[in-house]
Formats: structure tokens, C-alpha cells, sequence
């Protein structure tokens, strides 16, 4: 049965998984020997120039599918032995620790695995991780000092708070947060975490509308992700970013760092080309495109490869010691936000 947080998306993707599997049925298994159907829920743009630079280096062309990381996922499991995907790479670890629960992940070639520090991949070698980013707390530098900025993530949920954050629980990239609470405090102090933050915060759709929303002057800060700040900032150059980040300190929930990797299907068509393209993900090659994209501002995991400088160094960062398994499958994340009210 499917876990509770994506019992809903099972449901409305059903009948559209049933045409996406009719369709390929139809494709002669020769065609699949050189391509790879990609499950992308990472960034479109940098992943098609990714994709592209591995079509000229390998001579597998790769068919990307785009979406939401929880919603992809959930895809996967009810298509199951029968999908098209020969890889998946998605931003957070938690969804790939679903696919890996479920059995329907093969193991990494040992030297992917090797390219990246172990604590940053699958614990059994079921996928590989790829970059990393930070939560932070989004904050306008006209409103707010940084003195008077929180201590910690827990302080948000304060009656002083009210009104002055913003958050997008409905966003795949706020789950693993929740996650990472709940393991460092257990469920009745993150269920009451989040009723307070409800009761202080603005909500928005997803990270982007937080962060133009605090940039903007419409709410104080917010919890993002730290590349959607990164972005904004790209976009609309210095003279019209009114805000900064913060980063929590003190292993705080808040400074929890997220890992976005890759994995082979255990139904891969192409197994061999798929494995090429995990390789290639974790590669010198790859890992520099990505720090060097302007897109992506994410860090890279592979030993040497710079980040984008807009970033501070992840040497610097200080989250708490979480390890991809305490961060789990987010199924009881998807629970407690709706318990606390938040979906």
C-alpha cells in the first residue's frame, strides 16, 4: 500500500500511468538500447544541458520527464516493475528512500558510490547522491537587522513571530525539514512547532513565491531552501534584492542540509546506460557544469569541485547530525503537516 503523504497523488496519477504504460508497450525493446528514460525532478534547465553534454560524451540519448519529486515517486510505485524510467533523480533523499523501502531500486556501480562521501548516498548502495543545499531563513534587510534575527527554527513558532514568516508547506522541499524536526524532537514537539508556525505564518504555494514575497517587503522571512534565494538574486541582480539569508547555527533543525541524488530502477530497459548516467552525474565533468550553471546554486558532493561563490562554503555550514536514514521516507512529515492543519 502507498504511504498516507502521496495516497492522493496514486490516485489522480492511476489513470495516466496506465496511458504512459500502453504507450511504450508499444516501443520494440531495440529502441530502448540506446536511450534512457529520465524521471527528472531537479532543475529542467540545467538537467537538459546535463542531459545533452551526456548524449555527445556516451551516444545514449536520454528522454526526460519532468515533475514534482514526491509526485514522481509516488508514479513510480504504482507503475512499479512496469515503468518507463530507467533513472530517477530528484532533489531530496527522502524520496528515494521510498523507492529503496520498496524494493524498486538496483545497486549503484561501487564506483559512482566511491566518487561521493558515503554518509551522502543510499546507507545499502541503492542510489547515489548528487549535490546538496541548505535550509535557511529568507529575511528583508529593510525590516530586519540581523541581531534581530531568530536563534533557532523553534523560535518561529513564537507568539513575537506572528505575522513575520513565511512558508510553503505544500512544497516538496518542506517535508524533509519536517523530517529532520521530527527526528531530532519527536512528534509532539514537531506537531507543536508546526501549529505554531500556522498560527504565525503567511503560506504561499511553493519556496519561490516565499522568497519574492520576503525580497518584496510582504512578509519579514521565510523558510526556503538556500538555492531560491541564490536564483532570485541572479535574476533581479543587486539593485533590486532587498533581502539576505540567514543561516541558523548550533546544529539547529534549521540549518538542515538535503541531499539531492540519483538512482537506477530496478526495471531499467538500458541498466548499462542508466549506470553510465549516474556516473556521469557524480563525474568532474558534471559536477563543474552544475556549480558553474547560475541555475542551480546547489554544492557539489564530489571531492575538489568548487561551488557557485554566492554560496557559503559548505565547510562553514553547521547542520545538525542527521543521517540520511534518521531523515527517513517523509511519510510522517506528510502526516503531521496535516495534522497541525498545514495541507
Amino acid at each position: 500500500m502507498a504511504h498516507s503523504w502521496f495516497g492522493t497523488r496514486l490516485r489522480l496519477l492511476s489513470s495516466a500511468a496506465a496511458l504512459t504504460l500502453a504507450a511504450f508497450a508499444t516501443v520494440p525493446s531495440a529502441a530502448h538500447a540506446a536511450s534512457i528514460t529520465l524521471y527528472n525532478a531537479q532543475h529542467e534547465q540545467v538537467v537538459n544541458l546535463l542531459a545533452k553534454d551526456f548524449e555527445k560524451q556516451s551516444g545514449i540519448s536520454v528522454k526526460i520527464r519532468n515533475g514534482e519529486g514526491p509526485a514522481m515517486a509516488a508514479q513510480i510505485v504504482a507503475e512499479g516493475a512496469a515503468t518507463p524510467a530507467d533513472v530517477y533523480f530528484t532533489e531530496n533523499s527522502p524520496e528515494l528512500m521510498l523507492l529503496e523501502e520498496k524494493g524498486l531500486l538496483s545497486k549503484v556501480d561501487s564506483s559512482t558510490l566511491a566518487t561521493v562521501p558515503a554518509r551522502f548516498s543510499s546507507p545499502t548502495g541503492a542510489w547515489v547522491g548528487v549535490t546538496a543545499r541548505e535550509n535557511v531563513l529568507a529575511y528583508n534587510t529593510t525590516k530586519l537587522q540581523p541581531s534581530q534575527l531568530p536563534q533557532s527554527l523553534f523560535d518561529l513558532a513564537k507568539p513575537e513571530w506572528k505575522g513575520k514568516v513565511g512558508i510553503a508547506p505544500s512544497d516538496g522541499d518542506f517535508l524533509p525539514l519536517v523530517s529532520a524536526v521530527l527526528a531530532l524532537k519527536g512528534e509532539a514537539q514537531t506537531v507543536a512547532w508546526l501549529k505554531g508556525l500556522k498560527a504565525n505564518a503567511q503560506i504561499f504555494d511553493d519556496d519561490e513565491g516565499v522568497v519574492a514575497a520576503v525580497n518584496r517587503g510582504g512578509v519579514a522571512t521565510g523558510l526556503i531552501n538556500n538555492y531560491y534565494w541564490a536564483r532570485l538574486h541572479a535574476e533581479i541582480g543587486d539593485a533590486k534584492t532587498r533581502s539576505a539569508i540567514y543561516h541558523f547555527g548550533n546544529g539547529d533543525a534549521g540549518a538542515t542540509v538535503n541531499v539531492s541524488g540519483a538512482a537506477v530502477l530496478k526495471s531499467a530497459h538500458n541498466a548499462d546506460g542508466a549506470q553510465k548516467f549516474l556516473a556521469y552525474l557524480v563525474s568532474e565533468r558534471a559536477q563543474q557544469l552544475m556549480a558553474n550553471s547560475h541555475v542551480m546554486f546547489e554544492y557539489p558532493l564530489r571531492a575538489g569541485v568548487a561551488s557557485d561563490p554566492i554560496l557559503k562554503p559548505f565547510a562553514e555550514l553547521n547542520p545538525p547530525a542527521l543521517t540520511i536514514q534518521q531523515l527517513g521516507d517523509d511519510s510522517q512529515a506528510g502526516k503531521l503537516l496535516r495534522q497541525a492543519g498545514l495541507l
